[in-house]
């Protein structure tokens, strides 16, 4: 009986990883040539920019993650040498990093739109959209120099005598031999990942506040046979509480899950497998909600300036 449950265990992780894989590479990929298609024929607007960024980093995710964990998943394993399996962590850290700052870009942006109208955010827009470009160039930036810490210890371990732990992926492992790096590696990707998911829910809960206010100011314009569900200010207020929860509840567990892996040497296998699914989750399956809910966004702020205009 213990073998049957395993055996199913293990059958349903192949079936998750697979289907996270599938699902990423054609969702993000999807949206990445659509936007990309779009630039070579027009411009791209700001809102765009941070998209197709968003895209781009959840491709690496589940291009240096998802098919990696799925080949170790299928009985693969260890077929990447020290070099590989460093230049796909350092991928996989660059990706993760890139996706919940544009994430973030993505949602200050997106409130500093909505409330565009309110006697405090007047000039924000402009001043906030002519960085926009730099600001991403320079997260990308910042983002590679914090993660070339997996090729760092290439080149110190030649000093070292030391040999702190082995860390196994499955489908490749290298040696650590610097335990402090890892330590300080941690707390400076971690804190960045809070401050960031902090930033959403705030601006996601001040999109919400202002929503809900302009709702109660143009509610009379509605028709009374017109469920409140219809209108355009519930469906986004809708569109943007699934987001930031979706968003939120992945990347804050996988944060402190991995935060909890980092500082213990045997870390069990049930934390590790849930650490590897939840990271995936929002790379992979965050372009499907984008599809079918973030065209609510620009159809209210249309209805906004309308509603607005003298």
């Amino acid at each position: 009986m213990p073998n049957h449950k395993m055996d199913l265990g293990n059958l349903a992780i192949k079936i998750i990883f697979l289907l996270q894989t599938t699902v990423g590479i054609l969702g993000n990929f999807y949206l990445l040539i659509q936007h990309l298609v779009y630039y070579a024929e027009y411009t791209l607007k700001h809102t765009d920019l941070i998209l197709m960024h968003l895209w781009g980093a959840n491709a690496l995710i589940v291009l240096s993650t998802g098919v990696l964990y799925t080949m170790a998943a299928f009985g693969l394993k260890q077929f990447l040498n020290d070099f590989g399996c460093r230049l796909s962590l350092y991928i996989q850290r660059l990706g993760r990093s890139v996706s919940i700052g544009t994430t973030c870009f993505l949602s200050v942006f997106q409130a500093i739109t909505i409330s565009h109208r309110e006697s405090c955010c007047k000039d924000q827009k402009a001043k906030v959209a002519k960085y926009i470009g730099f600001s991403i160039f320079l997260l990308w930036v910042l983002s590679m120099f914090i993660h070339l810490i997996f090729f760092l210890e290439i080149f110190l371990k030649r000093n070292s005598k030391n040999m702190t732990r082995k860390l196994d992926f499955e489908y490749c492992s290298y040696v650590n031999h610097f335990e402090i790096n890892h330590l300080v590696y941690a707390a400076l990707v971690m804190f960045p990942e809070i401050f960031f998911s902090a930033v959403i829910a705030w601006c996601s809960g001040s999109m919400t506040v202002i929503l809900y206010r302009h709702k109660k100011r143009v509610q009379h314009i509605y028709s009374s046979h017109v469920s409140r569900r219809n209108s355009s200010e519930s469906r986004a207020i809708q569109t943007i509480l699934s987001l930031v929860f979706f968003f939120l509840a992945f990347y804050t567990l996988s944060s402190i899950l991995r935060g909890y892996i980092a500082l213990l040497h045997n870390p069990s296998w049930g934390v590790v497998m849930v650490n590897r699914l939840t990271s995936l989750c929002f790379p992979s399956f965050g372009p499907i909600i984008f599809i079918n809910n973030y065209s609510v966004m620009p159809r209210l702020s249309l209805v906004w300036i309308r509603n607005t205009n003298p």
